[in-house]
This record gives structure tokens, sequence and C-alpha cells, in this order.
């Protein structure tokens, strides 16, 4: 197994973790834990990613499984921070891509993610990191324009 193989394994490890400390309210530092665990988790998703197109080692493994964002906003969607339709979408479009991917794969074709699924994968992630955060004040703000520029690059991406 590849380097970029073992972080995106790790990254599925501690999917459950962070949906535990998230949803668990143990202790008002749980919220904190389960942010610290999605950003070290969003870092190794860019750093696998990295590696993967440095080093010509892009899998199908790495392609497909990379449940991180959609746990989160299901998640996100439980603690009512992000309406359910907006997560149906995005979660719909991520079917239809790895559809696609498969059935090129399934034909020894390689679809890669283009500028506009990085773009909305970083700002989703972003879009994540404060939602969890949950910061109030001027944030919702900022929580709105990055739930709905989330939504609009989900659209853009497809």
């Amino acid at each position: 197994m590849n380097t970029p193989n073992k972080l995106t394994m790790l990254r599925i490890i501690l999917i459950p973790f962070f949906v535990v400390f998230l949803l668990g309210n143990f202790s008002t530092w749980s919220k904190w834990m389960a942010l610290a665990i999605f950003v070290i988790a969003s870092l190794t998703d860019m750093l696998d990613g990295y590696l993967a197109r440095r080093d010509n080692l892009v899998t199908n493994f790495g392609k497909f499984m990379d449940p991180l964002v959609c746990s989160a906003m299901i998640c996100l969607v439980d603690m009512s921070r992000i309406p359910s339709w907006i997560v149906i979408i995005i979660i719909g479009r991520e079917f239809v891509i790895s559809g696609f991917r498969l059935i090129a794969s399934d034909n020894g074709v390689v679809i890669a993610a283009n500028y506009w699924g990085k773009c909305k994968t970083v700002c989703q992630m972003f879009m994540i990191i404060i939602l969890i955060a949950n910061l109030g004040g001027g944030f919702v703000i900022v929580e709105q324009i990055l739930i709905y520029a989330s939504l609009i690059l989900t659209v853009i991406s497809l």
C-alpha cells in the first residue's frame, strides 16, 4: 500500500472518532477535539492528493474511498447547523461523480478532479470548520456565505 492510500486509510480510521466527539458532547472540549480531528484529516486529504499526483500513485481506492466531508455534513444536519436539502444535493453530486469515475475506471480512463472540484472541496472543508466552531456573532454571515458557496461550487463542479 502506497503512502497516499495509507493517508486515506488514516482518514477513514479518524472518522468514527470525529463523529463521536462531534455528536457525543462529553464536555465543553468535545467539539474542539472533533474540530482538531477534522482539520488533521483535511490536511491528510490535501497531502495524499498532492503525493498521489506528484509520484503518479493515483489509485481507484484513493479516488473513491473518502467519506470525511459527507460524514461531517451528516453530523452537521443532525446538529441543525446546515439544512438537509443542501447536504442531499452535495452528497448526491458525490454519488454521481463516483459513478462516472467507476464507469470510466472500468474502461481504463482516469477522471481526475478538476479545478472546480478542488475549489469545492476546499470551500466545503472551510465551511465545515466554521460550522463546527460555531463562533456565533458575525461568523453567522460567514457560515451562510460558505454554505451557499459550497452549494454553488458543488453544482458547477458537477
